[in-house]
């Protein structure tokens, strides 16, 4: 008779998750024991760059990952990435070893007394099984939930002598729907405010990249001759960047951001929330006489939107029956965007200065993971993404996300055979919230190029600081970080990268290499305004 554990092994052979993302611990190792040949596991040494590994793998792939960690420690460690996971709303299957089902009643060490409640709120679903019988079928459930809408984490703890308990069968292998389609007639509602619109705008977020919907969104912008913004702090582009209609990313603070939008009577937001806001800066939600249109696949995310009304629908099949449904708007196009003028001239370099540079250089399908807080107002302006799947960060705004999802995506780049060129862009204060991923990317031998924009603080603290009015702070400086030595501690090739003019040839090198490269660019410390 089969064993709980082939019957699983078999379950996840068939959903083709045969990828595991962890970092092994004594209660994970009865599940790991005579690991499958036809299975692999990549090894984190943290559980938090291994969740975030599996979330940059799942949003590459566009499947759902497993990560494998170790009890109530291993969860704790992994919580912050489970977080931003969640705000991300990518399919991953959480699993975490139990103790022993024997001695749970006393609580003994590595036991995780509330396994359940410690992994929320920040997954759909959480369980541990009655039964060791039940495991399959709660992956077979824990699957079809991450992946409906709105896709997201799920987690499952699991006793370590559960394993080798005799199955009841193989659960059956279910297919569930992914997407779901506006209702009809409150899509015709919201086609008919726009139409009778007289300066409509668009306002787009990350859910529109994953569904896959920039030519729909392209074709409703020109269709209406309306501007198109980025949603405030998205984790994906939603649009090209280098099309004529786009304005940039929305500010993420009440008063400026409905300051943006001064002049529109109707703003039709479509896969973002309503709105992403981070520094409290009162003002009106939206200017006086403006209407909003909200679109999601997410009902929390309709329910807590302060304004506006809402549709629930896939974003990419919303957008397409906005275009078969709406006139071609009888109006000029709004005018493109000003090009920023030429970067500060250093030394030290500025940002800008640096992510110019990286613009002239960037590789025509390369794939951008960034995690820069203070300099990414600087790196949207002068670096601009023009094709779909492109750009990837963190939704939460937590650090610790974007070296190991990198991996995660640099991992499916090969796996998939489109072996795009990634280039991550992590802070010198963020690098070493997950610093352990370099490793991993090492050892997977992984053309990974890193560039480290070096400024030796937590510039972004500084200025949030300085906006309200926060003086002497502690801890906000970073003296004494060797990143090239750490980076070549962990089997990384690391070049300093002294001059701008010099990246081309560093970034060249690193994206033809058999390994990951780090690249540290010394930048001014001067603090940008957060707002």
């Amino acid at each position: 008779m089969a064993t709980v554990r082939e019957t699983t092994y078999d379950l996840l052979r068939a959903l083709g998750m045969t990828t595991v993302f962890g970092n092994p611990g004594s209660t994970e190792e009865p599940f790991l024991a005579d690991f499958p040949a036809d299975f692999r596991y990549v090894h984190a040494l943290q559980e938090a760059s291994a969740v975030a590994m599996a979330d940059g793998y799942a949003q590459a792939t566009g499947r759902p990952a497993h990560v494998n960690l170790h009890t109530a420690p291993g969860l704790g460690n992994g919580m912050g990435n489970l977080v931003t996971a969640w705000h991300n709303r990518t399919p991953l299957i959480v699993t975490a070893g139990q103790q022993t089902r024997r001695m749970l009643l006393l609580e003994p060490r590595l036991a995780s007394p509330r396994a359940v409640e410690l992994s929320q709120p920040y997954v759909k679903w959480a369980h541990e099984p009655a039964r060791a019988q039940d495991i399959p079928a709660a992956f077979m459930r824990a699957y079809a939930t991450a992946v409906q809408p709105p896709a997201g984490p799920v987690f499952l703890s699991l006793p370590l002598d559960d394993w080798e308990q005799p199955a009841d069968g193989t659960p059956e292998v279910r297919s569930v729907a992914t997407r779901y389609a506006p209702d009809p007639a409150r899509l015709r509602d919201f086609a008919a405010e726009v139409a009778a619109s007289r300066s409509p705008v668009l306002v787009l977020g990350g859910a529109v990249d994953s569904a896959g919907a920039w030519p729909a969104a392209v074709a409703l912008a020109e269709r209406l001759a309306a501007p198109v913004w980025a949603a405030p702090a998205p984790e994906r582009a939603p649009f090209p960047e280098d099309h004529p209609h786009f304005r940039g990313v929305l500010p993420y603070a009440i008063g400026p951001l409905g300051e943006a939008l001064r002049g529109h009577d109707t703003v039709l937001v479509v896969g973002a929330p309503v709105f992403r806001y981070y520094p409290h800066v009162p003002g009106e939600y939206l200017p006086a006489g403006t209407r909003l249109l909200h679109v999601t696949d997410d009902p929390q995310e309709s329910a807590r939107a302060p304004v506006g009304d809402s549709l629930l629908a896939d974003p990419g099949l919303a957008l397409a029956a906005l275009v078969d449904l709406l006139p071609a708007a009888d109006r000029p196009p709004p005018p493109p965007r000003p090009a920023p003028g030429p970067p500060e001239a250093g030394p030290p370099p500025s940002a800008d200065a640096l992510f110019a540079a990286l613009a002239r250089h960037w590789p025509p399908d390369g794939v951008l993971v960034q995690e820069t807080p203070s300099n990414l107002a600087a790196l949207r302006r002068r670096l601009r993404i023009t094709r779909p799947a492109s750009y990837f960060t963190m939704a939460s705004g937590g650090l610790g996300f974007g070296l190991p999802a990198a991996v995660g995506i640099a991992l499916a780049e090969r796996d998939t055979g489109r072996n795009r060129p990634v280039v991550a862009v992590i802070g010198d204060g963020s690098l070493h919230y997950s610093v352990q991923a370099l490793w991993t990317a090492a050892r997977l031998r992984l053309p990974l190029a890193v560039v480290v924009p070096v400024n030796q603080q937590y510039a972004i603290l500084k200025s949030f600081a300085e906006l309200k009015h926060t003086p002497g702070v502690p801890g906000l400086d970073l003296p004494g970080l060797d990143v090239t030595a750490v980076a070549r501690g962990y089997g990384c090739a690391a070049t300093v990268v002294e001059e701008p003019d010099r990246l081309g040839d560093a970034l060249r090198a690193a994206l033809a290499a058999d390994r990951p490269s780090v690249l540290p660019v010394p930048i001014s410390t001067e603090v940008p305004p957060l707002l």
